[in-house]
Protein backbone atom coordinates (compact mmCIF):
# COMPACT_ATOMS: atom_id res chain seq x y z
CA UNK A 1 0.00 0.00 0.00
CA UNK A 2 2.44 2.41 0.94
CA UNK A 3 4.35 1.28 -2.30
CA UNK A 4 1.77 2.09 -4.24
CA UNK A 5 0.89 5.87 -2.90
CA UNK A 6 4.68 6.43 -3.39
CA UNK A 7 4.92 5.48 -6.63
CA UNK A 8 1.71 7.48 -7.59
CA UNK A 9 3.35 10.76 -5.74
CA UNK A 10 6.31 10.20 -7.87
CA UNK A 11 3.98 9.80 -10.93
CA UNK A 12 2.60 13.45 -10.47
CA UNK A 13 5.65 14.97 -9.36
CA UNK A 14 7.28 14.01 -12.88
CA UNK A 15 4.38 15.03 -14.69
CA UNK A 16 4.11 17.99 -12.93
CA UNK A 17 8.07 18.83 -13.51
CA UNK A 18 7.89 18.00 -17.27
CA UNK A 19 4.99 20.78 -17.75
CA UNK A 20 6.82 23.35 -15.76
CA UNK A 21 9.56 22.72 -18.12
CA UNK A 22 7.42 22.22 -20.85
CA UNK A 23 6.11 25.89 -20.45
CA UNK A 24 9.45 27.51 -19.95
CA UNK A 25 10.78 25.83 -23.04
CA UNK A 26 12.31 28.06 -25.65
CA UNK A 27 10.01 26.91 -28.30
CA UNK A 28 7.05 28.07 -26.39
CA UNK A 29 7.99 31.36 -25.31
CA UNK A 30 9.13 31.89 -28.66
CA UNK A 31 5.48 31.00 -30.11
CA UNK A 32 4.06 32.91 -27.10
CA UNK A 33 5.66 35.94 -27.61
CA UNK A 34 4.83 36.02 -31.13
CA UNK A 35 1.47 35.54 -30.79
CA UNK A 36 1.37 38.86 -28.30
CA UNK A 37 3.48 40.50 -30.89
CA UNK A 38 0.79 39.95 -33.33
CA UNK A 39 -2.29 40.62 -31.45
CA UNK A 40 -0.68 44.35 -30.14
CA UNK A 41 0.24 44.94 -33.78
CA UNK A 42 -3.33 44.70 -34.88
CA UNK A 43 -4.65 46.69 -31.95
CA UNK A 44 -2.28 49.34 -32.74
CA UNK A 45 -3.60 49.26 -36.44
CA UNK A 46 -7.72 49.09 -35.12
CA UNK A 47 -7.36 51.82 -32.88
CA UNK A 48 -5.24 54.16 -35.16
CA UNK A 49 -7.47 53.39 -38.28
CA UNK A 50 -10.64 54.02 -35.53
CA UNK A 51 -8.95 57.61 -34.25
CA UNK A 52 -8.37 58.74 -37.80
CA UNK A 53 -12.36 58.11 -38.76
CA UNK A 54 -13.21 59.49 -35.82
CA UNK A 55 -15.52 57.19 -35.12
CA UNK A 56 -16.16 58.21 -31.41
CA UNK A 57 -17.39 61.50 -32.21
CA UNK A 58 -19.72 59.57 -34.38
CA UNK A 59 -20.56 57.40 -31.86
CA UNK A 60 -19.77 53.78 -32.91
CA UNK A 61 -17.94 51.68 -29.64
CA UNK A 62 -14.56 50.95 -30.33
CA UNK A 63 -15.34 46.94 -29.71
CA UNK A 64 -17.78 46.91 -32.70
CA UNK A 65 -15.43 47.97 -34.89
CA UNK A 66 -12.86 45.68 -34.43
CA UNK A 67 -15.06 43.00 -34.50
CA UNK A 68 -16.01 44.39 -37.47
CA UNK A 69 -12.44 44.46 -38.70
CA UNK A 70 -12.04 41.22 -37.78
CA UNK A 71 -14.49 39.95 -40.05
CA UNK A 72 -13.48 41.89 -43.27
CA UNK A 73 -9.71 40.57 -42.73
CA UNK A 74 -11.33 37.26 -42.23
CA UNK A 75 -13.49 37.26 -45.78
CA UNK A 76 -10.27 38.23 -47.57
CA UNK A 77 -8.37 35.40 -45.61
CA UNK A 78 -10.73 33.47 -46.64
CA UNK A 79 -10.93 34.40 -50.50
CA UNK A 80 -14.97 35.77 -50.06
CA UNK A 81 -13.89 39.03 -50.87
CA UNK A 82 -10.88 40.57 -52.93
CA UNK A 83 -7.92 42.51 -50.78
CA UNK A 84 -8.77 45.73 -53.08
CA UNK A 85 -12.20 45.80 -51.68
CA UNK A 86 -11.56 48.65 -48.91
CA UNK A 87 -15.14 49.94 -48.06
CA UNK A 88 -16.59 48.04 -44.74
CA UNK A 89 -20.19 48.97 -43.68
CA UNK A 90 -21.51 48.50 -40.22
CA UNK A 91 -24.51 48.83 -39.34
CA UNK A 92 -25.02 49.15 -35.23
CA UNK A 93 -28.07 47.06 -34.11
CA UNK A 94 -27.33 47.86 -30.10
CA UNK A 95 -28.39 51.32 -30.92
CA UNK A 96 -32.15 52.37 -31.20
CA UNK A 97 -33.80 52.96 -34.79
CA UNK A 98 -33.88 56.74 -33.80
CA UNK A 99 -29.93 57.20 -33.94
CA UNK A 100 -27.73 57.03 -37.07
CA UNK A 101 -26.06 53.58 -37.03
CA UNK A 102 -25.05 52.63 -40.32
CA UNK A 103 -21.27 53.41 -40.89
CA UNK A 104 -19.71 53.40 -44.26
CA UNK A 105 -15.80 53.07 -43.66
CA UNK A 106 -13.25 53.63 -46.08
CA UNK A 107 -10.57 51.45 -45.18
CA UNK A 108 -7.51 52.93 -47.51
CA UNK A 109 -7.99 56.27 -47.22
CA UNK A 110 -8.82 56.41 -43.48
CA UNK A 111 -12.42 58.41 -43.57
CA UNK A 112 -16.05 58.24 -43.20
CA UNK A 113 -18.10 58.30 -46.42
CA UNK A 114 -21.46 57.68 -44.79
CA UNK A 115 -22.92 57.99 -41.24
CA UNK A 116 -27.03 57.89 -41.16
CA UNK A 117 -29.96 56.30 -40.40
CA UNK A 118 -30.81 52.51 -41.10
CA UNK A 119 -34.29 50.17 -40.98
CA UNK A 120 -34.40 47.47 -39.27
CA UNK A 121 -37.23 44.60 -39.89
CA UNK A 122 -40.79 45.00 -38.88
CA UNK A 123 -40.52 41.48 -36.67
CA UNK A 124 -37.11 42.62 -34.80
CA UNK A 125 -38.94 45.16 -32.91
CA UNK A 126 -40.83 48.73 -32.55
CA UNK A 127 -37.42 51.04 -32.01
CA UNK A 128 -34.84 48.44 -30.66
CA UNK A 129 -33.61 45.39 -32.61
CA UNK A 130 -34.42 42.36 -30.44
CA UNK A 131 -35.16 39.30 -32.51
CA UNK A 132 -33.32 38.23 -35.59
CA UNK A 133 -33.99 35.35 -37.89
CA UNK A 134 -32.62 33.23 -40.89
CA UNK A 135 -36.24 32.34 -41.85
CA UNK A 136 -37.60 32.84 -44.90
CA UNK A 137 -41.73 34.66 -44.43
CA UNK A 138 -39.85 35.62 -40.38
CA UNK A 139 -39.85 39.89 -41.46
CA UNK A 140 -36.63 39.85 -39.27
CA UNK A 141 -33.27 41.11 -40.07
CA UNK A 142 -30.74 38.88 -39.93
CA UNK A 143 -26.86 39.43 -38.01
CA UNK A 144 -23.38 38.71 -39.34
CA UNK A 145 -21.08 39.54 -42.40
CA UNK A 146 -22.69 40.05 -45.44
CA UNK A 147 -20.92 40.24 -49.74
CA UNK A 148 -22.37 43.44 -51.36
CA UNK A 149 -23.27 41.48 -54.53
CA UNK A 150 -25.10 43.61 -57.97
CA UNK A 151 -27.64 46.30 -58.47
CA UNK A 152 -31.07 45.96 -59.63
CA UNK A 153 -34.33 48.22 -60.54
CA UNK A 154 -37.23 46.82 -58.38
CA UNK A 155 -40.70 48.01 -56.42
CA UNK A 156 -38.33 49.81 -54.30
CA UNK A 157 -36.32 51.15 -56.79
CA UNK A 158 -32.74 51.29 -57.55
CA UNK A 159 -31.62 48.25 -54.78
CA UNK A 160 -28.67 46.40 -53.72
CA UNK A 161 -28.52 42.82 -53.35
CA UNK A 162 -26.76 40.90 -50.08
CA UNK A 163 -25.27 37.65 -49.85
CA UNK A 164 -25.30 36.33 -46.17
CA UNK A 165 -22.20 34.63 -46.11
CA UNK A 166 -23.06 32.83 -42.35
CA UNK A 167 -25.17 30.37 -42.26
CA UNK A 168 -27.48 29.80 -39.95
CA UNK A 169 -27.45 33.65 -39.38
CA UNK A 170 -27.87 35.27 -43.01
CA UNK A 171 -27.13 32.62 -45.39
CA UNK A 172 -31.08 32.97 -46.56
CA UNK A 173 -30.74 36.56 -47.52
CA UNK A 174 -30.75 36.55 -50.99
CA UNK A 175 -33.92 33.73 -51.21
CA UNK A 176 -35.78 35.80 -48.70
CA UNK A 177 -34.78 38.92 -50.76
CA UNK A 178 -32.92 40.78 -47.94
CA UNK A 179 -31.89 43.97 -50.11
CA UNK A 180 -30.44 46.93 -49.15
CA UNK A 181 -32.49 49.57 -50.77
CA UNK A 182 -34.43 52.93 -50.32
CA UNK A 183 -37.32 54.01 -48.24
CA UNK A 184 -39.63 56.66 -46.89
CA UNK A 185 -39.69 55.58 -43.34
CA UNK A 186 -36.45 56.29 -43.29
CA UNK A 187 -35.47 60.04 -42.71
CA UNK A 188 -34.49 62.55 -39.92
CA UNK A 189 -37.96 64.41 -40.28
CA UNK A 190 -39.68 60.34 -39.93
CA UNK A 191 -37.76 60.51 -36.75
CA UNK A 192 -38.72 63.82 -35.20
CA UNK A 193 -42.49 63.23 -36.26
CA UNK A 194 -42.49 59.66 -34.80
CA UNK A 195 -39.36 59.17 -32.64
CA UNK A 196 -38.22 56.44 -34.25
CA UNK A 197 -38.06 54.89 -37.76
CA UNK A 198 -40.00 52.62 -40.18
CA UNK A 199 -39.23 49.26 -40.27
CA UNK A 200 -38.72 46.63 -43.51
CA UNK A 201 -39.36 43.21 -44.35
CA UNK A 202 -35.77 42.30 -42.97
CA UNK A 203 -33.92 44.75 -45.49
CA UNK A 204 -31.53 47.22 -44.13
CA UNK A 205 -33.76 50.20 -45.40
CA UNK A 206 -31.95 53.56 -46.09
CA UNK A 207 -33.71 57.00 -46.73
CA UNK A 208 -34.21 57.70 -50.46
CA UNK A 209 -32.51 60.88 -50.97
CA UNK A 210 -29.29 58.99 -49.82
CA UNK A 211 -29.84 55.46 -51.29
CA UNK A 212 -27.99 55.75 -55.07
CA UNK A 213 -25.03 57.15 -53.45
CA UNK A 214 -24.60 54.64 -50.58
CA UNK A 215 -25.27 52.11 -52.60
CA UNK A 216 -22.60 52.82 -55.45
CA UNK A 217 -20.10 53.69 -52.47
CA UNK A 218 -20.52 49.41 -51.16
CA UNK A 219 -21.87 47.51 -54.39
CA UNK A 220 -19.78 45.01 -56.09
CA UNK A 221 -18.20 42.69 -53.16
CA UNK A 222 -17.65 44.99 -50.52
CA UNK A 223 -18.26 43.89 -46.72
CA UNK A 224 -21.32 44.79 -44.86
CA UNK A 225 -21.79 43.38 -41.05
CA UNK A 226 -24.92 43.73 -39.28
CA UNK A 227 -24.20 43.80 -35.67
CA UNK A 228 -26.06 43.38 -32.50
CA UNK A 229 -24.23 42.15 -28.80
CA UNK A 230 -25.56 38.50 -28.95
CA UNK A 231 -24.04 35.68 -27.11
CA UNK A 232 -25.53 33.51 -29.84
CA UNK A 233 -24.06 35.15 -32.91
CA UNK A 234 -20.82 36.05 -31.38
CA UNK A 235 -20.09 32.59 -29.75
CA UNK A 236 -20.79 30.97 -33.16
CA UNK A 237 -19.66 32.95 -36.27
CA UNK A 238 -17.17 31.90 -37.91
CA UNK A 239 -15.50 35.07 -39.36
CA UNK A 240 -14.75 36.73 -35.60
CA UNK A 241 -11.73 34.68 -34.73
CA UNK A 242 -9.38 37.87 -34.18
CA UNK A 243 -6.08 35.76 -34.16
CA UNK A 244 -6.97 34.43 -37.47
CA UNK A 245 -7.30 38.17 -39.04
CA UNK A 246 -4.38 39.54 -36.66
CA UNK A 247 -2.32 37.25 -37.86
CA UNK A 248 -3.83 37.14 -41.66
CA UNK A 249 -3.04 41.14 -41.80
CA UNK A 250 0.45 41.33 -40.04
CA UNK A 251 2.13 38.72 -42.56
CA UNK A 252 0.04 40.99 -45.59
CA UNK A 253 0.31 44.22 -43.98
CA UNK A 254 2.25 45.86 -46.99
CA UNK A 255 -0.78 44.79 -49.49
CA UNK A 256 -3.01 47.36 -47.24
CA UNK A 257 -1.37 50.26 -46.55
Amino acid sequence: MVYSISRKGFLGFLVFTLLILFSFSPTVQASTNNNTAISSQFEQYSKCLYNDCQLSQRKLNYDVFKRALVGYYNMIQQGQILASKSTLSIVDFSKPSHQKRLYIVDIKNRKVLHYTYVAHGKNTGLITADKFSNTHQSLQSSLGFYKTAETYQGKHGYSLRLDGLEKGFNSNARGRAVVMHGADYVSHDFVKRNGRLGRSWGCPAISRAESKPIINAIKGGNCLFIYKNQNNYLQKSNLLNEYIAASFFVKNKYRFA
